[in-house]
């Protein structure tokens, strides 16, 4: 087990949210539903970050699981 999570891809994920909708960003990059958790976690030390949509917007959510915004991409992916 480790304490690094997979990299889903090296790009974020584009996403039309929806106002009052709530999301569960996927932290340990093993879902089959990226950038949204699936719940692979399990057994790992990872947990979903939740997100709620404030307005109807599209956003970008991180792929690589190295923001410092999570969930959000923060460009972090351009070091990897």
């Amino acid at each position: 087990m480790t304490n690094t999570p997979r990299i889903a891809q090296k790009s974020p994920y584009r996403v039309d949210v929806s106002a009052g909708k709530t999301y569960f960003w996927c932290s340990c990059g093993q879902s089959s539903r990226q950038p949204f958790c699936d719940g692979s976690h399990k057994d790992t030390p990872f947990t979903p970050v939740k997100f709620e949509a404030e307005a109807d917007k599209t956003l970008f959510f991180c792929g690589c699981k190295a923001t410092g915004n999570a969930p959000l991409c923060d460009g972090s992916h351009s070091d990897l």
